[in-house]
């Protein structure tokens, strides 16, 4: 006859022991419940999706670090809506046919560069056959290897690959924020918008009359510190001139709520 006692195993949940007859010297316990496949699936889809998140956020955020740095602007001073920073990565992967290129170009480049870094930080089984130039080269890595042996295999996995995409992405991101910066700050190639901004004379130091726009506006009652001579340079070139070389034109580069 079988007997069944409740066992607690961990706090809040308990196993049922089958204990047989004294004479067969030995019992089972039941396997604990597993999460059902679909559960399972969810959530490893719920973890990419957070994973492919983050991978967006941050291209988008280089980005743009890099095409406003361009124009000397701190990205963290910019009132930027968070979630057009997801959006951003369009332009980074799929832009132009050179974006596409640098793209597939770099998926390629990261494949390998996360199959060789695995190599090196696995040992060699003693059995295989490789060229002494490998093994020495293999040796040279010895020592990182032993330093992430201690981390589990799946875990050092993801982590190698989801660094190698980081730097991957921050490159890719980091160099179309450049060409595109370098575009727009082109007259002839530009896609900023030409812009006409009028303001009260009280609240703008500088600036043309529109009555007189060949008078210098006079700077009484303003005080400055800094550099001198970038006042002077910007002075005289408030409106827009085609006839000087490079032609002078002022365009929007960004716009928010203020």
């Amino acid at each position: 006859m079988i007997k069944y006692k409740e066992l607690a195993i961990e706090p809040g949940r308990s196993s049922r022991i089958a204990i047989e007859n004294a004479n067969q010297g030995h019992f089972a316990v039941s396997a604990p419940n597993s999460p059902p496949p679909g559960t399972q699936i969810l959530g490893t889809f719920a973890s990419l999706l957070g994973l492919l998140g983050i991978f967006l956020y941050f291209t988008g955020w280089i980005y743009r670090w890099a095409y406003f740095g361009w124009f000397s602007l701190e990205i963290n001073r910019l009132d930027l809506p968070l979630r057009s920073f997801l959006f951003v990565p369009i332009q980074v992967f799929c832009g132009d046919f050179g974006a596409l290129l640098r793209t597939f170009l770099a998926l390629v480049a990261v494949a390998f560069a996360i199959q060789f870094t695995l190599w090196i930080l696995s040992p060699l089984p003693s059995y295989s056959i490789v060229s002494q130039f490998k093994r020495k080269f293999h040796q040279k890595f010895h020592p990182l290897g032993l330093l992430v042996r201690g981390i589990p295999e799946s875990l050092r996995k993801d982590l190698i690959a989801v660094i190698w995409l980081l730097i991957i992405l921050f490159w890719l991101a980091r160099i179309q924020g450049s060409i595109d910066a370098r575009r727009d700050a082109i007259n002839d190639s530009s896609t900023l918008p030409v812009i006409t901004l009028v303001l009260p004379e009280k609240q703008i130091a500088i600036g043309r009359n529109p009555q007189d726009v060949f008078t210098d506006p006079s700077l009484k009652g303003y005080r400055i510190i800094g550099e001198t001579k970038l006042l002077e340079e910007l002075r005289g070139k408030e409106t827009n001139d085609s006839k000087v070389n490079p032609p002078r034109v002022w365009r929007l580069l960004i716009q928010n709520n203020n």
